[in-house]
């Protein structure tokens, strides 16, 4: 009877294992059945996705962009300024007269820089001496109005100037400071001269200037000494080097 039991607790152990393994195997074919079913509907959606790219319609308008042509301006570096000025000096009891002179300059930086000018002038004649006929205050010689300056400039509002649509010009407002001497009515004075300006520059080496300025001194010419505001206006073109 014992031998009965261990034949059937073993048939029992053997027919356990067999469906155990049947039911693997079905684990089994049924993983690969689907990586083959999600093989086959990749390869159809890359198929699809190529036919698609192959149908695509061609362009209408092909873009044409026609590359912008920049010129790049030729800006000189030069930092000395020469040139020649002209204008109007108002002499205080003489009366106004043409002047004329040279000025150069020295850039230190885009700001400030200095400034050395020389001019000539000739002084009229007083009211007192049109009112009361052949009174000659001063002789020919002694009217000759010289003055020599040395001034600090600053340019205080650098900008451009537009010429129409297409050109455009680069411009300065500055400022002017110095000191220097007067030769006139047979003396030399100590002046001090104070001022401003507008430049522009039509080209990068030619410079127009429009200039206000007064040059200060101490006169006795008329018998009582006195500080006298003398006014020049003038127009100058220089050249940069």
């Amino acid at each position: 009877m014992e031998t009965g039991l261990r034949i059937l607790f073993l048939s029992a152990l053997v027919a356990l294992s067999g469906c155990q393994s049947f039911h693997n195997f079905i684990e089994r074919r049924q993983e690969r059945r689907e990586e083959r079913q999600e093989e086959k509907r990749e390869q159809q959606a890359a198929q699809n996705g190529s036919d698609d790219a192959e149908q695509a319609p061609p362009r209408v308008i092909e873009p044409e962009v026609e590359r912008r042509k920049i010129k790049v301006p030729k800006i000189d570096s030069e930092n000395v300024e020469l040139g020649a000025v002209f204008g109007a000096l108002s002499v205080e009891d003489f009366g106004t007269n043409p002047v004329y002179g040279v000025v150069a300059a020295y850039h230190v930086t885009e700001d400030f820089f200095f400034q050395a000018e020389a001019g000539r002038s000739e002084a009229g004649k007083t009211s007192f001496e049109t009112l009361g006929g052949n009174i000659q205050l001063l002789t020919p010689d002694e009217r000759r109005f010289k003055y020599y300056n040395l001034a600090l400039g600053y340019n205080f509002l650098p900008g451009e100037v537009f010429l129409g649509r297409g050109r455009a010009m680069t411009s300065s407002f500055y400022l002017l400071g110095g000191i220097g001497s007067v030769d006139f009515a047979g003396d030399q004075k100590f002046a001090v001269s104070f001022g401003a300006g507008f430049r522009v520059l039509p080209t990068d080496w030619l410079a127009i200037h429009i200039r206000m300025q007064d040059r200060v001194f101490d006169s006795d010419l008329l018998g009582e000494s006195k500080l006298t505001n003398n006014l020049e206006a003038n127009i100058g073109l220089t050249v940069f080097f």
